[in-house]
C-alpha cells in the first residue's frame, strides 16, 4: 500500500506523472515518455519500478499513467503521445502548480529549458506582442478582435482543426498564461477562438 507522501493526501500515480511533465518543462515544450519515467521514479521512489526488480523502472506503467492523464476521466491534465511527447493541458497546468507540495522534500525545480525552448519563446512573445489581436485588446476593442486574428495570433489557421487546433491554443496557454503582459490577451483570445469567435 501506498504511503501518504509528506503527510498530505496521497496523489494517484496519474497525478504524479503530470507533476513530472510539469517539472520537466512540460507547460511550454513536449516531454518524452523516457523522461517522464525518470523524474516520477525521483518523485515517488517505487510507485513505478518493478516488483522483483526495484532498481528498475516499469517504463510500461509510466505509459499507462500518461495516458490515464490524458483522458477526460482522470482529469485530462495531459496532451500528446509516446511519439510526439507529452505536455500540459490548462487543467494541468492548474492542478501541477495547486499540488507541488505534495511531493514533499523531492527536487521540486524545473528542468532548465533548451536554447531552442527558449528561443521559441522570446519569439512567439515578441510576435504576439506587436500583433493586432493583441493591440486591439489593450486598447479595449477585444470585440472588434476577428476570428482570423485571434487565429494568426495564436499561428493557426482555418484548415488547423480539433485536437491540433486545441494543443496550439493550450500551448500558448501554459506558455504565456502567467506573463505580466501576455497572461490577459492569450486568456481572452483562447475563449474566443473556443467559443467560435463568438466571444
Amino acid at each position: 500500500m501506498n504511503k501518504p507522501v509528506n503527510g498530505k493526501k496521497e496523489l494517484a500515480n496519474h497525478e504524479i506523472v503530470t507533476l513530472a511533465v510539469y517539472l520537466l518543462g512540460g507547460d511550454a515544450q513536449r516531454v518524452d515518455t523516457e523522461d517522464v519515467a525518470v523524474k516520477a521514479n525521483e518523485l515517488a521512489r517505487g510507485r513505478f519500478t518493478w516488483r522483483k526488480y526495484p532498481n528498475q523502472i516499469n517504463i510500461d506503467t509510466v505509459r499507462k499513467r500518461l495516458w490515464d492523464a490524458a483522458t477526460p476521466a482522470k482529469g485530462e491534465y495531459l496532451a500528446g503521445s509516446e511519439k510526439e511527447g507529452w505536455i500540459l493541458t490548462t487543467a494541468g497546468l492548474k492542478f501541477a502548480t495547486k499540488n507541488m507540495a505534495s511531493v514533499g522534500s523531492a527536487d521540486l525545480s524545473k528542468e532548465r529549458l533548451g536554447l531552442k525552448e527558449k528561443q521559441w519563446l522570446r519569439n512567439e512573445r515578441v510576435r504576439m506582442l506587436t500583433s493586432q489581436a493583441y493591440a486591439k485588446t489593450q486598447s479595449g476593442q477585444t470585440d472588434a478582435v476577428t476570428v482570423q486574428e485571434a487565429e494568426e495570433f495564436f499561428r493557426i489557421d482555418a484548415y488547423v482543426t480539433g485536437q491540433a487546433r486545441e494543443q496550439k491554443i493550450t500551448r500558448a496557454l501554459t506558455a504565456f498564461g502567467g506573463d505580466h503582459e501576455l497572461a490577459g490577451a492569450v486568456k481572452v483570445l483562447a475563449r474566443k477562438l473556443r467559443a467560435g469567435g463568438k466571444q
